[in-house]
């Protein structure tokens, strides 16, 4: 399959998916109801609540996405992702002070920011440890180390949450969800989101030419220093944004490209695209998944689902690298 042939077929099964997201659920609502505007209960649930939710997720999981691929090319590594080697946990330790000092209260961007300040932090700290040619074990471990710190921070908080509606906030916060999706999510998410796919898109001849070793990506014109520095800015915020408004939601950035991968030919560079619109599709499923099989007061969370897909994919893959390792 072509890139282009490829890339339509995500982009059309996004659509399709999240058309049907749109449109799934009680209340009747139809595609009449969406066209009317909020006119009515069915036009207002359409396009207050669904709407944006869908939008959101798509949002979200292109982030997560496009940052799997990147940081996959860049360190060499199928084991890198965003929440495995520590940068979405990172990136919730930042919005988790926000929601701890009462920042996010006092302004409104005080979330997204910290955010991003979060899983910047988390991306040069695995870069300080494991640097760009770690070893798959070197990059566990250094991933490990990077988790292990932020989730301490983050459980400090909540030990000291001053009471039990702060704790409980904050903890189904980390879950992960797209429940309290709305048009302000989406306005806080978008312009951080999509600058850092804008970044991270033309990354992609630097990967091929890094694929090659970096003498050759040296020679090719390429500079390392200002690529490493785009990977941190890029992920940052990708990551970063869409965190701060859905919490923690795992293993997108590894299962997603790992999967469509073989689709582009192993090329670093072919599959940033492709793994966005797969991060997105997935998010949108995963969601659509959520609302169906959650019951009435047992809500499932996005964060919980995905993170029963991706760690006994995340297991195999560690066994597959085994395999094939020297």
């Amino acid at each position: 399959m072509s890139h282009l042939r490829l890339n339509l077929f995500l982009l059309a099964s996004l659509l399709l998916c999240g058309s049907a997201s749109v449109f799934s659920g009680s209340g009747g609502a139809g595609l009449s109801d969406l066209f009317a505007g909020d006119d009515g209960l069915a036009g207002l649930v359409l396009w207050e609540l669904r709407l944006p939710r869908v939008l959101l997720g798509a949002l979200v999981g292109a982030g997560l996405g496009a940052s799997g691929a990147v940081l996959q090319g860049f360190l060499r590594n199928p084991l890198a992702d965003p929440g495995v080697i520590g940068v979405s946990a990172s990136a919730g330790l930042g919005a988790v002070i926000a929601l701890y000092f009462g920042l996010s209260a006092a302004f409104a961007l005080a979330l997204p920011l910290a955010g991003v300040v979060g899983a910047a932090a988390g991306v040069a700290a695995l870069f300080a440890i494991a640097g760009r040619d770690a070893s798959a074990t070197t990059l566990i471990l250094a991933g490990i180390a990077v988790n292990a710190t932020a989730g301490a921070f983050t459980a400090l908080l909540m030990n000291l949450a001053p009471n039990p509606w702060a704790l409980a906030e904050i903890a189904y916060w980390l879950m992960g969800s797209l429940n309290d999706a709305s048009w302000t999510e989406v306005g806080f998410a978008a312009p951080v989101i999509l600058p850092g796919l804008i970044i991270l898109a033309p990354l992609a001849r630097g990967l091929d030419a890094l694929g090659l070793g970096e003498d050759t990506a040296r020679s090719l014109g390429i500079s390392l220093g200002r690529m490493r520095l785009a990977v941190v800015c890029g992920t940052a915020l990708a990551v970063g944004g869409g965190v701060a408004v859905a919490g923690a939601i795992g293993f997108v950035g590894l299962v997603v490209p790992h999967l469509l991968r073989p689709l582009v030919r192993h090329q670093p560079g072919a599959l940033i695209l492709p793994s966005a619109l797969g991060g997105a599709l997935l998010i949108v499923l995963a969601d659509l998944a959520t609302r169906l099989l959650s019951g009435p007061g047992i809500p499932l969370y996005l964060g919980v689902l995905t993170a029963l897909i991706g760690a006994p994919f995340f297991l195999w893959l560690v066994r597959q690298t085994q395999k094939v390792a020297p």
